[in-house]
């Protein structure tokens, strides 16, 4: 078996797009793709040297529908409670993360919400992301330029953004409260040891980038 890895061209796109911002041309970062499925990436000199999601799109963070990490004795538990192959994969991939944490994969009704359902699973999908942001920074030995946000939920939603950058104050990362409500694309302070971006990913472009490329070559 293989570890695969997804959401591969958007967080080609971000980096890309973060060199350009930082003037760094093979930047060292985190991206974070959170929309319905959420993957978290470290970037090493601008080549990927790992990423949440694995064999396939079920590991790493809490998505919309899909659980993110799970304890493998959890899924035999349920097999021998009578749950087959297809039931799993029901489960896994349509009946987990928000939607049976609180009913719902749509973030930004979780955000309205003042139910504890509501709150526990927000509180929940951030944690996951600042667990493995704490991870890949560490793994990457201190060299991180920036963390950056993109997807649906990363690149549209100021609060989450806010809840998992407070959250890593210690890193050195400071948040410009006016720039991450406006959606700017450096959402940190200036002086942050740690920068901050909200980019939008141009996973399209990034594929025909690399198209082109390849008809351009010399044979």
């Amino acid at each position: 078996m293989r570890r695969f890895g997804f959401h591969g061209w958007s967080h080609r796109s971000v980096t890309e797009r973060c060199a350009a911002l930082t003037g760094v041309a093979e930047p060292t970062l985190v991206s974070l793709h959170l929309g319905s499925g959420c993957s978290a990436a470290a970037m090493l000199r601008g080549r990927p040297a790992d990423v949440s999601m694995g064999y396939s799109p079920l590991e790493g963070l809490v998505m919309g529908t899909r659980p993110g990490d799970v304890d493998p004795g959890l899924l035999l538990h349920m097999m021998q409670e009578g749950a087959d192959a297809r039931r799993l994969e029901q489960l896994l991939n349509h009946e987990s993360g928000l939607m049976a944490l609180a009913g719902t994969s749509d973030m930004r009704e979780l955000l309205a919400r003042e139910d504890a359902p509501a709150r526990d699973a927000v509180e929940l999908f951030c944690y996951r992301i600042v667990k493995y942001v704490g991870a890949y920074l560490a793994a990457l030995e201190g060299q991180a330029e920036a963390i950056v946000f993109t997807g649906g939920i990363g690149h549209g939603s100021p609060e989450i953004r806010q809840r998992v950058c407070e959250a890593l104050r210690w890193t050195g990362l400071r948040l410009d409260a006016g720039r991450n409500a406006r959606g700017e694309e450096r959402i940190s302070r200036d002086d942050a040891r740690l920068a901050a971006l909200a980019l939008r990913s141009d996973e399209e472009g990034a594929i025909a980038a690399a198209t082109q490329g390849i008809f351009s070559a010399p044979s």
